[in-house]
């Protein structure tokens, strides 16, 4: 089962309403994934700071962790909490002390994205109490996606939602089920790759990391996925300036995306799109198999 949704802005007169809209089409995808969801969203930045978003795996208070994390290595940094996630903006040439900190000092911390654009937030729940909890509809921005879960695979655990981000700026839902994740693992990790879940996903995720950083775009990258990754996928994915969706071969998956000359988007379902301005006018088609698409702002 499983739901996705996604929306990359043309317009900037729509950039306040990214997280409205978004919110509004993760809910309609609640039946496909009622177990938790997920969603990352590219708002403000500037390329000197790097916003971690954060939360603890045991549930552990983390309100006063940006005052940690100053008071040892310097600071101040800034934060501000959502829901369970602190997203902690730090400069650019700390981050990796600000890392290694965690890992020292509060190992039940997870990174769960990081970006000089991105947030990322997920919970279990039915999905439009996830997007309520975490205030999405509040949220502006350019693009964004996001993903319904139903765990039929492995546990209920927000650890196992989606998006799965393993790259700066960078993160990728799933609709499907690959058959040779744990051999891509391997090779990843002897890479350098690191994993934090047993999940599919996140092995697609650190793939395309992982082809980027060869220098690769990402058309390029996503090419790739045909090749070394099997199974039955549908893939999107956002990056600092893209979005991008891929689906394999067989398709047997649901897509359908929506364009105009204000946004383009994605639900697994046409009932997802709905709901969004001027659709009735869009060009609403069928991402083809084994094709690569992708928008990107420049």
């Amino acid at each position: 089962m499983c739901g996705i949704v996604g929306l990359f802005l043309k317009s900037r007169m729509l950039e306040p309403q990214l997280g409205a809209m978004l919110s509004q089409m993760l809910g309609v995808m609640t039946d496909r994934g009622p177990d938790s969801a997920g969603f990352a969203v590219y708002g403000a930045g500037d390329g000197s700071h790097i916003k971690l978003t954060l939360r603890s795996n045991l549930g552990n208070d983390i309100d006063t962790i940006a005052d940690e994390i100053s008071a040892d290595i310097g600071g101040p940094l800034a934060s501000s909490k959502r829901g369970s996630h602190i997203v902690l903006t730090t400069p650019k040439s700390i981050e990796q002390k600000v890392r290694d900190w965690l890992a020292a000092n509060r190992a039940d911390v997870r990174v769960v994205g990081a970006g000089s654009r991105m947030e990322l937030y997920k919970e279990v729940g039915l999905p439009s109490d996830v997007a309520e909890r975490f205030a999405l509809k509040d949220m502006a921005g350019t693009h964004g996606i996001g993903h319904t879960r139903m765990a039929t695979e492995s546990a209920v655990t927000t650890d196992g939602a989606h998006p799965f981000s393993t790259g700066v700026d960078q993160c990728l839902v799933h609709n499907g089920s690959l058959s040779n994740h744990n051999g891509v693992r391997r090779n990843l990790q002897r890479d350098g790759l690191t994993f934090q879940t047993e999940n599919d996903t996140e092995v697609a995720a650190a793939y395309l990391t992982w082809r980027l950083r060869q220098g690769m775009d990402l058309n390029t990258a996503l090419e790739a996925c045909l090749s070394d990754l099997d199974g039955f996928y549908t893939f999107v994915v956002g990056t600092e300036s893209g979005f991008a969706v891929l689906r394999d071969p067989i398709a047997c998956k649901p897509a359908v995306m929506a364009e105009t000359d204000d946004y383009v988007a994605f639900g697994t379902e046409y009932r997802a799109l709905v709901g969004l301005p001027g659709v009735e006018q869009a060009r609403v088609f069928e991402p083809e198999p084994a094709k690569v698409y992708v928008w990107e702002r420049h």
